[in-house]
């Protein structure tokens, strides 16, 4: 996950072309499958509680306290699915502004989950 988080602040810092956006794009599908699988590992080795979607992930974890409340990661589920599912240059657009943001928060969480 280290790697991942690493690899999309990469391409963040590189000034935005369409390879660029696409790039960044990918590399945040990569980083938030890995994040979501990622805490529901954690709460179900830690809390013996077992979640489906990553939707279910994320609210688990605010509920344990794993994360501050913040309907962003929801949010970021949501865009998540568009960008998989279809791709549409407004859309790429779109997602590609919340990254920095989105890259904060998988900083963040990540730092937390190291911690134990």
């Amino acid at each position: 996950m280290e790697s991942a988080i690493s690899r999309l602040n990469e391409v963040l810092v590189i000034p935005k072309t369409d390879i660029v956006r696409d790039s960044a794009i990918k590399r945040f599908e990569i980083v938030f499958d890995m994040t979501w699988k990622t805490v529901k590992a954690f709460l179900q080795e830690r809390q013996g509680v077992n979640v489906a979607s990553p939707k279910e992930a994320f609210r688990e974890a605010y509920r344990q306290k794993l994360i501050p409340y913040d309907d962003f990661w929801l949010d970021l589920a949501d865009k998540r699915n568009l960008t998989v599912h279809t791709y549409k240059k407004a859309v790429a657009e779109e997602v590609f502004v919340i990254l920095p943001k989105a890259l904060e928060h998988f900083q963040e969480l990540y730092s937390k989950l190291k911690q134990g």
